[in-house]
């Protein structure tokens, strides 16, 4: 009996040095014990990652680490109670209770498992995380969209069941990790006019049209799924936009009042497809005529794989641009582009309206045939001809006007002339006769009636050349006579 009481007394001794033994090396060591579960955090290469380390109440004072592999001294990365260094960094919010370790620029050596500890007196508090980091691109195999420019584009981007509920979304660039934050539109928030979201939950993709679409539009977008845990879903797109540079284009001309015909071809397989001309400077905004104008009618033909429209009584409306096509997804190489221009008939006709006399209601018709062709030529010969002959007759007149002027001033320069030399003579005469020798001629002289000597008679120094210009030259010549007989 003593030696069984023994026995165990010695067993009981030896597990407690046992306990003590694994006690010390525990606290040689900085074993940790585990307060919660795992956290899994996933990154991007070259980006920054969050590692958020939660912690019971009581502990708001103590000190928190980040640390790797075993957690040794060596493996400690980063406390609450130290400064930043390298590329980590640490914030305690003691309120949520709640430190961060940042982690930046991370690389894919970053990658692995990492400890959450609260530094205590015996055993620590830990929380095991475990990091993964990927590139930050996506992905192998993007879908490639087509467009052309000022039209709309759609793609499509598929998504797993279990994503039903949650948020989708879009962005330009091919960085995942920057996607949410500049997404173009959500699936619950769609403030952009240019892109549309519409997610069909029952064919488990959403879809994204992209309208008025130009050249800048061009490059790499990606679809996403945020997911409540772990990174986000995508798949990518990469979307070109065209110019309209290959657009077959056509001119047409047409007579108001006349019809015309537009021929518009199409691919053979497109032979079942709906056929359609609108107009308009844009095809992305312009209406269908077929349907809106009953002027305008649609034959197809299938044997020549094209259509034709046919415009009846043009109108002067009726000129613009034109599309027609047979595909809706306005492909380049499915629809023509035609100008329209319209001129009105020849003028003769407009000129024949504007001379046509109404006659009264109820009159009789007296239309003569070939009648409105000789008012036309009435009219031209009033309009253009009497003016060219009045224009000549001025002209004619003016001309005699200036010789006659030219004439009259000519006669008075010779008369002027001859007035003088004969007045020389009567001078001489005067100086080698007596004038008094004869009274009976100076007393006739004086007395005469004779209606030229008494014009000459009346005659002033100052008058003689105004009346010279009345008198003709054989009534000159008589009144120098009388007056050199006078003077003798």
């Amino acid at each position: 009996m003593f030696l069984l009481e023994f026995l165990f007394l010695c067993k009981r001794m030896r597990m407690w040095s046992l306990v003590n033994l694994l006690v010390t090396l525990c606290i040689s060591l900085s074993c940790v014990s585990s307060a919660a579960g795992l956290i899994h955090v996933f990154g991007y290469e070259g980006r920054d990652v969050n590692v958020a380390c939660p912690y019971g109440e009581g502990y708001e004072s103590y000190e928190k680490y980040l640390c790797r592999n075993d957690c040794g001294n060596d493996d400690v990365l980063i406390t609450t109670t130290g400064a930043a260094k390298n590329k980590y960094s640490i914030h305690d919010d003691q309120k949520k209770r709640v430190f961060t370790a940042t982690i930046s620029d991370l690389s894919s050596t970053d990658a692995g498992k990492y400890w959450c500890g609260v530094t205590r007196n015996g055993k620590d508090i830990y929380t095991e995380v475990k990091l993964d980091v990927k590139q930050d691109t996506c992905c192998d195999r993007p879908t490639k969209v087509q467009g052309y420019e000022t039209g709309s584009v759609s793609f499509s981007c598929p998504y797993e069941s279990e994503y039903l509920n949650n948020i989708k979304y879009i962005c330009r660039g091919n960085q995942p990790s920057r996607c949410l934050q500049q997404a173009l539109i959500t699936s619950d928030h769609k403030p952009n006019r240019q892109f549309t979201l519409t997610d069909d939950t029952a064919s488990r993709k959403f879809t994204v049209t992209i309208t008025g679409v130009t050249q800048r539009d061009s490059g790499s977008y990606l679809c996403g799924v945020h997911r409540n845990t772990g990174l986000d879903v995508f798949s990518a797109v990469e979307l070109e936009v065209k110019e309209w540079c290959c657009v077959k284009s056509s001119e047409l001309s047409g007579i108001v009042g006349h019809p015309v015909t537009m021929q518009c071809p199409y691919p053979p397989q497109h032979k079942n497809n709906r056929k359609f001309l609108c107009k308009g400077d844009r095809h992305i905004s312009c209406t269908d005529m077929v349907t809106s104008q009953s002027r305008f009618t649609l034959q197809d033909d299938v044997s020549s794989s094209s259509f034709l429209v046919m415009i009846t009584e043009l109108k002067a409306g009726d000129a613009g641009t034109y599309w027609c096509g047979s595909d809706s997804q306005w492909t380049t190489a499915n629809y023509t582009k035609i100008h329209l221009s319209v001129v009105f008939p020849p003028q003769t006709s407009t000129v024949t309206s504007i001379i046509t006399v109404e006659e009264p209601v109820g009159s009789p018709s007296t239309h003569i045939p070939g009648k409105h062709i000789k008012d036309v030529t009435l009219f031209y010969s009033v309009v253009f001809i009497v003016p060219a002959v009045l224009l000549i007759l001025v002209i004619a007149l003016v001309i005699v006007y200036k010789y006659k002027c030219h004439k009259v001033r000519g006669d008075e320069a010779v008369n002027m002339n001859r007035n003088k030399t004969k007045a020389a003579e009567a001078e001489e005469v005067m100086d080698g006769s007596d004038i008094y020798e004869n009274q009976e001629v100076v007393v006739r002289s004086e007395h005469g009636t004779s209606k030229a000597q008494k014009i000459c008679d009346d005659v002033g120094e100052d008058e003689q050349d105004s009346v010279y210009q009345n008198f003709s030259t054989t009534d000159d010549i008589y009144c120098n006579q009388i007056y050199i007989k006078a003077k003798r």
